[in-house]
């Protein structure tokens, strides 16, 4: 039996890149248990049924927070009240998919002493360090202390090699030569080649751009390429869907409603669930998704997997995804690169059709081969 810790992605309908991560394990590792950790009980438990729904839900969030019911706090407070403690089933593994907090992080040894078998985090990215002035402060102030944490486990899952590889270099740079198993285990897909028929080419051209609209994200560039061609008398219409930051998306936000009033064609959805994303991807000509720099990229490969081709960076991890076709791949994601490269597809259907049809016979992962890679893998580790 494995425990799968899902304390954030439990307490929320938001679906970010981790979130989409959380559920999938979720779904389709082999016997296992979520947990949380109660921080009103002060205790590890398995999930509640209210848990389990919202894991289950379609329905989306554009609170990124954890949400607690008034019933969740009054019960948990009570039990660490009366002394009541929670039991956790015995455990052979532990796999750790999210960014944790200090408060589960300070929680684990207890956690930990449960599980009689490898302990193991998935580790997505080190970009708050990398682009602290376009990260969240709490995330930036996090960080370090985070990375650091991560050596309790007995070994961890980056999910690119870049991230591997940063990881791996941040703990030599702090001079630690001691540390867990890192291995490079790519994400897999929730939607494998949920293929659809090209728009017709009478239609307008339509432009998605899936991802948070947060400073990395870079979407700022990618709106005044937009305008650009605009400008220069380009019909096409940009699409954009992602939940937005709080702090770093607000100059984004801006001017998308800038763009707006001025009468341009774009149109911001915010958070959207898998059936209203499917459909912005079957009737998109082709993605840009102009992220400056990302631990995986799982929108570029969901672009694929759609059949739709994507400009995105070649640099790091959106390079390993983006290899393999159906990808225009950028040195540089500035405003005259993404003008250049949206131009060029805008005005050669050719190259999209040639692109489209490098996506569609690409080989993807699915989370079930993620899933049982993840699980053997896990098997080998010292215990």
């Amino acid at each position: 039996m494995l425990l799968l810790d899902l304390t954030h992605t439990s307490h929320t309908r938001a679906r970010t890149g981790i979130q989409k991560v959380a559920r999938s394990l979720h779904e389709t590792l082999p016997e296992h248990t979520a947990v949380t950790w109660d921080h009103y009980a002060r205790a590890w438990r398995p999930l509640a049924t209210w848990e389990n729904a919202n894991l289950k839900a379609t329905a989306i969030s554009g609170h990124r927070g954890a949400q607690w019911p008034w019933t969740a706090r009054l019960q948990g407070s009570w039990q660490r009240l009366n002394g009541t403690k929670p039991a956790l089933p015995a455990a052979t593994g532990l796999i750790v998919p999210e960014l944790f907090s200090a408060a589960s992080a300070a929680a684990c040894p207890a956690l930990f002493a449960t599980v009689h078998g490898p302990k193991v985090a998935l580790f997505h990215d080190a970009i708050a360090l990398k682009l602290p002035e376009l990260a969240p402060m709490k995330t930036v102030a996090r960080f370090p202390g985070y990375l650091q944490e991560l050596l309790a486990f007995d070994g961890i899952a980056a999910v690119s090699a870049d991230s591997r590889d940063t990881l791996l270099d941040y703990w030599r740079w702090l001079g630690i030569s001691s540390h867990p198993p890192v291995i490079s285990l790519p994400l897999g897909l929730a939607t494998f080649h949920a293929l659809s028929e090209m728009p017709p080419a009478t239609q307008t051209p339509v432009i998605l751009s899936v991802g948070s609209i947060e400073g990395r994200k870079n979407h700022l560039a990618l709106l005044e390429a937009a305008a650009t061609l605009w400008a220069r008398g380009r019909n096409f219409a940009l699409h954009l869907v992602g939940l937005a930051h709080p702090e770093t998306g607000r100059t984004t936000l801006a001017r998308i409603q800038a763009l707006q009033a001025a009468g341009r064609p774009l149109h911001y959805n915010g958070a959207v669930d898998d059936a209203a994303l499917a459909r912005a991807y079957a009737a998109c000509t082709f993605t840009v998704y102009p992220s400056l720099m990302e631990g995986f990229g799982l929108p570029v490969l969901e672009s694929i997997a759609h059949g739709r081709p994507c400009i995105c960076s070649a640099h790091g991890a959106l390079g390993e995804s983006s290899h393999g076709g159906g990808c225009i791949a950028l040195g540089t994601v500035d405003v005259p690169a993404l003008t250049n490269a949206m131009d060029r597809l805008l005005a050669d259907p050719a190259e999209i059709t040639r692109l489209a049809v490098a996506a569609r016979t690409r080989p993807l992962r699915s989370w079930s081969v993620y899933t049982a890679e993840l699980t053997q893998w896990m098997q080998t580790l010292p215990r």
